[in-house]
This record gives structure tokens, sequence and C-alpha cells, in this order.
């Protein structure tokens, strides 16, 4: 247990805010950081854990906040009667948050420290707002959950852990909240470190890296602290800066999800981004869902030709063969193609208020292909309700190449479209869900 003693916590907003001595970080449009690699990362944990409080003070600490912002949120902080900045209000934009104290909405920042470039999605604790959650946590590479150090492990910690499990979330951060409200008391920590390391590893979860912080203080979040003499880990930033991401798509079999047909100098050009892996001209590729196979002509990037082609670059592709290629159409290597199928089994969040029943007809969209579907079957349960995890299977109208989500998240994922107006109703992960993540294994 810390020997030193935790200062007095006042009202929320009303601690005092302190900048540490830290080389400036960068905000979108800023130079410096432009080779740096980029981390997407998000928050989860039940409500009033502190999560917009921790992005605000990451944000005002590693100075990535802009004069007028913070003068907005000194604003509007001084009209609720606080002393000091509501740094939670850097990321509570909605009118309604604002008045709640709550995040609603999923709130996007930007910013980067010359180490690296991070995009930071702050998702909703309450449980009527899981789907914005899955929608913040969907592209992430690294998900911080965070626990309040006086209750510990709840309800919602392990919901929005199993939504990590279900995502595939490559990286689980463990942001054991308010120390200071627990005197920064090892035991406290450890207890629910091995608490919540116990519960991960039940959801195929591994390597969960557990950090103590106070995100009102400001301990642990950008410098370390002096009243946790106990932790000899990293920051939560040096550990957001140093985490390795690298890699992860391009290592994976190539996905050319074909977004248009391109008709120049009497040739078809195949335009896309790539969504995993790297094409080389020469290389032997299968057009799915036909089947056909050819090789690749040239490739082109951003107006010139490329010998080769990586994850996330937007390209055009010509192929030696004149085949009919369409919109909705995937290329992918002759030796590593996935298999193009109309049944359909997949892990799902439901995100409309509209219950998701079987015999339903629907929309499939998976990259850039949308075909019709029927919802054959919802599995331990007769429907599902918003913010619902379930698993189901669909039969499509035509077929589709998709690869299991634990494969590939790009070409992994899906989402369920109303046809008569248009309106998302629910978010897909192909193949099998991890045990324990769905509402139906409850």
């Amino acid at each position: 247990m810390a020997t030193t003693t935790a200062p007095h916590r006042t009202p929320a907003g009303d601690a005092e805010p302190r900048r540490p001595e830290r080389p400036a970080a960068h905000v979108p449009g800023a130079t410096g950081a432009s080779g740096a690699d980029l981390l997407r990362w998000a928050t989860a944990g039940s409500v009033d854990d502190g999560k917009s409080t921790l992005v605000g003070r990451l944000l005002y600490d590693s100075k990535a906040v802009l004069a007028d912002q913070l003068e907005a949120v000194e604003r509007t902080s001084h009209d609720r009667g606080q002393r000091a900045p509501d740094l939670a209000l850097l990321t509570d934009g909605l009118r309604a948050e604002r008045e709640q104290g709550i995040t609603i909405d999923v709130a996007y920042r930007y910013f980067a420290t010359p180490r690296r470039r991070f995009i930071l999605a702050d998702t909703p604790g309450h449980v009527q707002y899981t789907r914005n959650m899955v929608t913040g946590a969907s592209t992430a590479q690294l998900t911080v959950v965070l626990v309040d150090a006086r209750h510990g492990v709840v309800e919602q910690t392990r919901r929005h852990l199993a939504v990590a499990a279900l995502l595939r979330v490559p990286h689980v951060v463990l942001a054991v909240n308010k120390m200071d409200l627990v005197d920064y008391a090892e035991p406290v920590f450890t207890a629910i470190a091995k608490e919540f390391a116990a519960h991960a590893a039940s959801l195929g979860v591994r390597g969960v890296t557990a950090i103590p912080i106070s995100a009102l203080v400001g301990d642990g979040v950008v410098t370390a602290s002096s009243r946790m003499p106990w932790y000899a880990g990293p920051t939560l930033l040096d550990h957001l800066e140093r985490v390795d991401v690298g890699g992860e798509p391009a290592a994976r079999p190539a996905r050319f999800p074909v977004q248009g047909v391109i008709r120049h100098d009497g040739a078809r050009h195949y335009a896309g981004q790539l969504a995993a892996g790297v094409l080389r001209v020469g290389d032997r590729v299968t057009v799915l869902p036909s089947g056909r196979t050819t090789t690749i002509r040239s490739i082109d990037l951003l107006g010139r030709a490329v010998g080769a082609a990586r994850a996330a670059q937007s390209v055009t592709l010509r192929l030696a063969d004149e085949l009919d290629v369409a919109r909705g159409d995937l290329i992918a290597p002759a030796d590593a193609a996935p298999a193009a199928t109309r049944d359909v089994e997949a892990a799902v969040c439901h995100l409309h208020d509209r219950p998701l029943r079987p015999g339903e007809q629907v929309l499939l969209r998976h990259t850039t292909r949308t075909v019709r579907a029927v919802v054959r079957e919802v599995y331990g349960a007769a429907e599902l309700g918003p913010n619902d995890i379930g698993r189901i299977s669909l039969r499509t109208a035509e077929p589709i190449a998709a690869d299991a989500y634990e494969d590939a998240r790009e070409t992994g994922s899906f989402l369920l479209i109303d046809p008569a107006d248009g309106a998302t109703r629910t978010a897909g992960m192909v193949g099998a869900a991890p045990r324990g993540t769905t509402d139906a294994d409850a």
C-alpha cells in the first residue's frame, strides 16, 4: 500500500488541472508527427467510471487542446459553479451530454505526439448505449476499459469486455481509475486487475495490460505518480505510444473490394482500397464470387504506376484478362481466397429500436457489396432488441466472399440494412462468437 496520503478530492471538475512538463503534442493539421504510425483506440467501461475525464486529461496534459476549446470548457465549467475546468467537456459534445454529465454519442478526437498519431473514440457507459460502444470499438486496435477503484469490476465492465472480445480488438488495457479515492492502495488495484484478467481469459482475451490512474488528479495518465511508488509500469500515454500494432493488416492475405470500374485507354481499371495484405504486379488472383482467375497487369497509385500496393492504400488495378468485374466483387490471391457462400453464421449486435426477427428480409452490406438476405434463425432468443448481442444465421440471394471475422475484421464484418428506409439495423461479425460474449450465453 502506498505510504503517501491521498489529496482531498472535491466535486468532479473542481480539482485544479495541472500540466506536466512534456513535449507539446500535435493537433490535426500540425506537422512533426506525419511519419509516425497511427493507433485507433476506444474507451469503454461503466457509466461514471471516468472515461470522458480520462480522455480530457490525456488531451490536456499532452497539450493537444486548442486555446478556444479550453476557453469554451472553462466558460461552461464556470457557469456550472466549478472552480476548475471540467476536462470531460473536451469530449462530451452533445448538449444532452453536457447537461446530464454523461456520454451518449461516440466522441472522436484526433491528436498526435512526437511518437504516434491517434484517433480515439470515447464511448458511452450506459447499457442502453451499448450499440454506440460497438460503433466506437469496431475499428479500434486497442480498447481502454476503465474501472472505478471503489466499485471494482461490475456488470457493464463485463459487458464491454465481452464486446471487445466479440470485436476481436487486438489489445485491451485495464485502467483502474479514481485511485485517489482508495488512498492509492496497491491491494485494491491488484485485486481488480486479477479479477479482470481472469474474466478476460475466459472470453479469449489475452495479454491485458493493467494501469492504475486518477484521471481527475492526473496520476498515471501522462506522467508517473509519486503517490504509487509500488507501480513500476508505464503510464497510460506511454503504453499507447509504444504498443506494437504495426503490420497487422499487411500480414494477412490480400483482400481488394472493388469500389468502381474505370474505363481508360480502351481498358478496364478497378478502383478500391486494399483492405488487407499486399498485391504485386504479376500476382495470380481470383475474382469473387465468379471464381475467375487472372494476373495483375498494372497497379496505379495517385496517378503513377507502382509495383505493389499495401493495406489501406487506395489504388486502381488492371488485370491481364478482360473479365466481367463489377463493384462489390472481391479480388484476392488465387491460393488464399475466401470461399463464396450464401449461408452466413454470425455474431451480431442489434443497433435499431425495432427488433430483428427470423424471417425478416434485409439488405446485407459487406465491404462494397450489397445483397438481399433473409434472417433464418436467431439463436437462443425469439428476437434481438436494441443493444442485444446474439448469434444469427442468414441466407443471401447472391454469394458473398467473406472471411471469418476472427481472421480478418475488414472482410469479416457486415451491416444489415432495412430495405424500406435504408436504416442500419444490425452490425455483424462472420463466424462463431467467443463463448460468453453474447446475451444468449448468459
